[in-house]
C-alpha cells in the first residue's frame, strides 16, 4: 500500500513540474477549452501507462514531450475522422487586445494551426527553446533535418504571411512593403 501511495506521489509531482509544458502542447493543437482538457487528461494517462516501460534512457522531460505530441497527433487525425461538430462561438469578448502586436501573434498562431502535424510540432519545440538536438530526440530526426526542416516552415510562414498583408494592402495596421 504505502509503495502505491508513494508512486502517486511521485507522479503527482512529475505532473506538476511538466504541467506547461503539456499544456503547451495541447494548446498547439486545440483551440477548444473541452479538448484542452481531454488533450490533458488522455496525455496524463499515456504517461502513467508509459512510466512502467520507461527505461531512463532519455531525460524524462523528452519523453513527456514525446508523449504529448504522440497523443494530440493521434487525437487529432482520430478527430478528423470524426464527423465535425460546431462550437457556438459568440466572439464577445470585452478585453481582448486590438493592438498590432496581438494582431500579429494571432496571425502568427493561425498559421502555425494551418501547418501540418510534426511541422506544428517542430515549431512548438522550437518555441520552447528547445536545441535541435533535443527535437530531433522527440521528433526521431537528425538535427541538420530539423533545421532543414524548421529554415523551410519559416520561410512557408513568412510567405504566408507576407501574402495574406500583400492581398489585403493594409491590415490592423500593418502595411505591406511593396
Amino acid at each position: 500500500m504505502y509503495r502505491m501511495v508513494n508512486i502517486e506521489t511521485e507522479f503527482e509531482k512529475l505532473i506538476l513540474e511538466h504541467k506547461r509544458r503539456i499544456y503547451t502542447v495541447c494548446y498547439m493543437f486545440s483551440k477548444d477549452k473541452d479538448e484542452i482538457d481531454d488533450l490533458f487528461q488522455e496525455i496524463l494517462i499515456n504517461i502513467w501507462r508509459g512510466l512502467k516501460t520507461y527505461t531512463g534512457d532519455k531525460y524524462l522531460g523528452t519523453w513527456i514531450w514525446k508523449v504529448s505530441l504522440n497523443t494530440c497527433i493521434n487525437a487529432s487525425k482520430k478527430n478528423k475522422k470524426r464527423e465535425k461538430h460546431i462550437p457556438l462561438d459568440l466572439n464577445i469578448s470585452l478585453y481582448e487586445d486590438q493592438d498590432a502586436e496581438s494582431t500579429q501573434i494571432r496571425q502568427l498562431h493561425e498559421k502555425i494551426s494551418q501547418l501540418g502535424y510534426i511541422d506544428r510540432s517542430l515549431v512548438l519545440l522550437w518555441l520552447e527553446n528547445l536545441s535541435y538536438d533535443e527535437i530531433g530526440s522527440i521528433m526521431g530526426m537528425t538535427a541538420n533535418n530539423v533545421a532543414v526542416s524548421l529554415y523551410r516552415i519559416k520561410d512557408k510562414i513568412k510567405k504566408g504571411l507576407t501574402k495574406k498583408i500583400t492581398d489585403n494592402g493594409k491590415q490592423h495596421g500593418v502595411q505591406s512593403r511593396n
